[in-house]
């Protein structure tokens, strides 16, 4: 008589489950979950991508080069913000005619405005669909007794303040397409690992996500 209450005879009772189960039963499982993937997968597919416009800052290198030149290639209207004239023709030169280019300062709160203005025109009813605010530095970054208060404010006006005045300049557009903010933000938002500003924008980025992102959850009144 089998022992079915220890380790042998439960391995055998699980063994003739599994071969009591059809193969057509199996077959219908693997099916069913290929369907469901395809599914999943189609939903997380965007469509009429051309007629989403998105605008990303701090586009004249590294990220933000990057993101544009990739979401041009997929077809999105893109509005990208470079520091730079130059920046902005390196740019317009490895990309298509429907990427468009606008110079803009961050820490310079008239020429938050223009841009918005600017986007305002390009969108026209479609409102907004994307803004990344990626514009960044990152020094100077040395032992805090080694700055002055100019050092933290240099990379507080780039990254959060800055950040913040490009966000609320355009969150009517944002709302008006039911669009997405991406705030590009750092490991050192959360782990403090050197001393300057660097660390501290980067709290303060989380922080002010985290309170945009529960406003722009709850109904308007």
């Amino acid at each position: 008589m089998l022992d079915t209450e220890g380790p042998e005879g439960i391995k055998v009772l699980l063994q003739k489950g599994r071969n009591n189960v059809p193969m057509w039963l199996w077959l219908f499982a693997v099916v069913g979950f290929y369907f469901l993937f395809r599914w999943y997968w189609y939903r997380q597919t965007l469509q009429n991508l051309t007629d989403k416009y998105v605008f990303i800052t701090g586009c004249d290198s590294g990220f933000g080069n990057l993101l544009a030149c990739q979401l041009d290639g997929q077809g999105l209207r893109v509005l990208a913000a470079c520091l730079t004239q130059r920046g902005a023709e390196q740019l317009k030169e490895g990309t298509s005619q429907r990427l468009q280019t606008i110079i803009l300062d961050v820490t310079d709160s008239e020429s938050v405005a223009a841009a918005a203005n600017w986007v305002k025109l390009q969108v026209g009813d479609r409102g907004l669909w994307g803004l990344v605010n990626n514009a960044g530095i990152s020094l100077p970054s040395l032992p805090n007794e080694w700055l002055l208060k100019d050092d933290f404010l240099k990379i507080l006006n780039v990254n959060l303040l800055g950040l913040i005045d490009v966000t609320l300049s355009l969150l009517p557009l944002i709302r008006k397409a039911k669009g997405r903010i991406v705030n590009v933000s750092s490991m050192a938002g959360r782990i403090s690992l050197v001393g300057g500003g660097y660390s501290i924008s980067k709290y303060g980025v989380e922080a002010f996500s985290d309170s945009l992102r529960r406003e722009l959850l709850a109904p308007l009144e």
